[in-house]
């Protein structure tokens, strides 16, 4: 329960408050015009914002590099320059 509250409240970014926005206001619009269709369509965005998930669900897209391999490629590999003229 704990890490679904964290997931709710942190980590709003802009693209999550546009996504939350989107959805709602697709949503409203769907009730509105009786279109069944739209008011799916919303719930696409209106998870995406409340869970924290992108198109990527997993974030399957970032590569973070850690602290400590990061520091272990600056230290063992030497950097060679070659002049071009």
């Amino acid at each position: 329960m704990n890490t679904l509250k964290q997931r709710l409240l942190t980590n709003w970014d802009l693209m999550r408050i546009v996504r939350l926005g989107l959805g709602i206001m697709m949503l409203v619009m769907g009730i509105q015009a009786k279109d069944w269709a739209l008011g799916l369509f919303s719930t696409f965005f209106l998870y995406q914002a409340i869970t924290g998930t992108g198109c990527c669900g997993s974030r399957a897209c970032d590569a973070p590099i850690s602290s400590s391999t990061k520091n272990n490629w600056k230290e063992s590999t030497p950097i060679e320059y070659e002049e071009v003229k």
